[in-house]
């Protein structure tokens, strides 16, 4: 059993400000990629547009201030008519061009956002596939996914407000205070730069403080789902136990956290709202009155007035739009997070620096003195060595718990033995790359799961781009072409989530298939029948026969009776080998796989027996029906 994970903590707001610094670190090269001019090209232009959306801008209410001042009396109708004029076509190119250029630069880097989060979405799904089986036993595919989909979306909302909002909003908001500054008095950018400190001040303590609800939002609604995905996936086992009412009721629980935080995140929020418009609104107030002093004073035109006006109207919906836009940024720095977190998570079987291909050969297996613990505290194999001839057959047979499907995994590498080693063709395992490895082995499950996908696809899966010939070929070998061809769909057909529309016997062909296309030299059979009925097991027997003839096959077994061909059976007993030897030496030493095989024996023996009952009391029934009927009062 897999060490238990530790439940992951809460990180402080100081450790979350420095994971978002990191995160934006992270975020950064994916913007710039190496060897893509192009990309690099886009992101140089939508600056250039930024900067030219910005400075019209700002430009923006000084041709408007001055058009007002124009408009008023003066001498001169001429100038009077022609000064305004052209004012005002400047004032209405600029607006163009502000718009004009926030688009195209939007246009252009579209292409990078959505490139940059295709391949760091791509990069940790990679990334998660290559991460051992103990990690993959300990996940929640439900949470999972919404990790990744948050981290995406999470994502493009960072690059859109924090590049295109936030920088450039503050940016212009100190070309206002300058320009403010440098027209009028440094007490009017004053007034404008406390208005914007307190608000930023604000919003960042009071979004902080309410991050924890939004965080429990994330937990609850991932736990929801993860709930939901589960139960769905088991079905039938809901199903079998009655159990609607349990799975309801527990999903629920978790639909109900979520609506608290949901609340509690909504009801902040609007006091945030408040507090930001009332910060605004006394920023707005007091620039006003320095304006309206200037201007009866006199060194202050009607038209500064407006320009003073203007600027602030103009700040307002970028500040509204901050405060919004670094709710969501924190959010979707925390989503693209623990995206990163899943790239860093670490891979505990990796490919050696100096790991090679492995070479081909006929298929040579053996085990040297292989140990391996799941955990300190609980060994597995103690020892175990055997060595398997290319194309003749190894059974591994043994009670419960006696390490029998663990050896499959250390032989494909889903762990990494801790004593000893495996050796393919003469070569150690951890010294040849995973893909060349298991490439080179072929495995038929007891549980075969199969993709919601069609037939002909579950058995392409094998060898992805084989033919149709190929694939009918495959089927045929694995006895299962016919029951497709008498499908409506034959090959066309949908399997279902898991394979579930298909009987246990069908999936098993389906998985031989799949193997046979694959066309391994190694072939592990692990319980691949033992599942089954008798007869549908006899007919995959005979299947597996054709698929493990001048292929080595290890072949993981609970029923003996399908080991009894096997070149050697050797026995583990408590992660040793307690006996080894053919089925006929074993039986005549009268040992454990001996005192295995009577019970196993008698068990049949009983099972047909009853079977045979059942058949002669059905026969029975009808003239024991026709007697009564004969013995009837009339």
């Amino acid at each position: 059993m897999p060490p238990p994970r530790r439940a992951p903590t809460l990180p402080t707001p100081q450790a979350a400000e420095r994971s978002h610094w990191q995160t934006l670190l992270n975020l950064l090269p994916w913007l710039w990629p190496a060897n893509e001019p192009g990309l690099r090209g886009r992101v140089v232009i939508a600056v250039v547009c930024l900067i030219a959306s910005k400075a019209a801008n700002v430009l923006v209410p000084l041709v408007y201030a001055r058009a007002v001042d124009a408009l008023a009396p003066k001498s001169g109708a001429a100038a009077m008519l022609a000064i305004p004029v052209a004012l005002v076509i400047g004032y209405g190119l600029l607006r163009m061009a502000s718009s004009a250029f926030g688009e195209l630069r939007n246009a252009v880097f579209a292409k990078v956002q959505a490139r940059a989060a295709r391949r760091i979405a791509l990069s940790v799904f990679a990334h998660l596939h290559a991460l051992s089986m103990r990690y993959h036993m300990d996940r929640q595919t439900g949470g999972l996914s919404r990790v990744i989909e948050r981290g995406t979306r999470g994502i493009t909302f960072v690059l859109n407000f924090l590049l295109f909002n936030i920088i450039p909003t503050i940016l212009e908001i100190f070309l206002v205070a300058g320009i403010l500054w440098g027209m009028f008095d440094f007490s009017f950018a004053a007034v404008t730069l406390l208005t914007i400190g307190l608000y930023v001040a604000f919003t960042l303590m009071f979004t902080n403080w309410r991050l924890r609800f939004r965080r429990e939002m994330n937990q609850t609604d991932q736990d929801a789902n993860t709930k939901a995905i589960d139960s769905l996936l088991n079905y039938e086992t809901v199903k079998y136990f009655g159990n609607e009412p349990h799975e309801i009721r527990r999903y629920d629980e978790s639909l109900t956290r979520y609506e608290r935080a949901y609340v509690r995140s909504e009801t902040s929020l609007n006091a945030l709202n408040s507090g930001q418009a009332f910060i605004i609104a006394l920023g707005l107030t007091g620039v006003m009155l320095l304006a309206s002093e200037g201007v009866i004073a006199g060194h202050m035109s009607v038209g500064d007035f407006v320009l003073v006006n203007t600027y602030l109207i103009q700040l307002y919906m970028p500040l509204n739009i901050l405060g919004f836009a670094y709710r969501e940024i924190k959010q979707g720095l925390t989503d693209t997070e623990a995206m990163f977190t899943l790239l860093g998570e670490p891979q505990e079987v990796a490919d050696a620096p100096e790991a090679t291909p492995l070479v081909a050969g006929p298929g040579a297996l053996a085990f040297e003195d292989v140990r391996f613990a799941y955990r300190p505290d609980r060994q597995i194999l103690k020892g175990i060595s055997f060595a398997v001839p290319p194309g003749r057959t190894l059974a591994i047979v043994g009670p419960t718990g006696a390490g029998k499907s663990t050896i499959s995994r250390l032989l494909f590498r889903f762990y990494d033995t801790t004593g000893g080693r495996i050796l393919v063709d003469g070569q150690p395992i951890e010294r040849v790359t995973q893909h060349s490895l298991r490439a080179a082995i072929g495995v038929v499950p007891q549980d075969t799961v199969l993709f919601n996908d069609t037939i002909r696809y579950n058995i392409a899966y094998g060898r992805p781009g084989a033919s149709e010939e190929e694939v009918v070929q495959a089927a045929k070998l694995a006895q299962v072409h016919d029951f497709v061809m008498r499908l409506p769909d034959g090959y066309r057909t949908m399997v279902g989530e898991r394979g579930l529309k298909l009987s246990g016997g069908e999936k098993q062909r389906v998985a031989i298939a799949r193997t046979i296309l694959k066309d391994p030299r190694i072939l592990i059979l692990d319980e691949a029948t033992s599942a089954l009925d008798t007869r549908t097991e006899q007919e995959i027997q005979a299947a597996l026969r054709q698929v493990s003839a001048n292929r080595t096959t290890l072949v993981i077994a609970h029923r003996l009776s399908t080991v009894v061909e096997a070149d050697e059976i050797i026995v583990l007993q408590d992660g040793r080998i307690a006996e080894r030897g053919t089925h006929a030496v074993l039986i005549a030493a009268d040992g454990l796989y001996a005192e295995m095989w009577r019970r196993q024996s008698e068990a049949v023996a009983m099972a047909e027996a009853a079977a045979a009952a059942q058949v002669a009391a059905d026969l029975d029934q009808p003239r024991v029906g026709r007697a009564a009927a004969v013995a009837a009062p009339t």
